[in-house]
């Protein structure tokens, strides 16, 4: 019986050679002089630090387009409030999404079977298993699924017949 996943995961090497990229132009930029701007990449999380509020928008803007242009989607990553770091320092947290949850799961699957087509949807542990008898029907789910524009970022993965 053919089936695919659908997933939702990130590249970590893309991520981790976008935010050197960015850490490199922020030390080279002459409006970021003298300001102690950093940009780190922990286990699932990007952390912004700079003097000043204005400062740490303008390297999150700097890390998006690197992102962007790395191929990595703005939907994989969320938060960056702008917090007080202590010593008159701000800084943004954003955190990586790796993985459907469960609510965003049920979500998708509800989504799905809504389409009216002979398809079973399996939630299997932060990935989702769509089955079907005809390799149209997962085509036309993986179409539907795409013309969604969902919050996360979304892949296509083990179709088989």
């Amino acid at each position: 019986m053919p089936s695919f996943d659908i997933v939702s995961q990130v590249d970590m090497q893309e991520v981790r050679n976008a935010v050197d990229q960015a850490m490199r132009e922020i030390v080279n930029r002459y409006d970021f002089k003298g300001t102690n701007s950093t940009i780190e990449l922990g286990e699932d999380s990007i952390t912004i630090e700079s003097d000043s509020d204005g400062r740490v928008e303008a390297a999150a803007d700097v890390l998006k387009s690197k992102l962007v242009k790395r191929n990595v989607s703005l939907k994989a990553i969320a938060g960056g409030e702008l917090k007080p770091a202590g010593g008159g320092r701000s800084q943004a947290v954003y955190t990586l999404n790796q993985g459907i949850a469960q609510d965003a799961a049920k979500e998708l699957t509800k989504e799905i079977k809504d389409m009216k087509l002979k398809v079973q949807v399996a939630i299997q542990g932060d990935q989702l298993r769509v089955t079907g008898k005809k390799r149209d029907d997962l085509q036309d789910v993986i179409a539907a699924v795409k013309g969604l524009d969902y919050r996360l970022p979304l892949q296509y993965v083990n179709f088989r017949d």
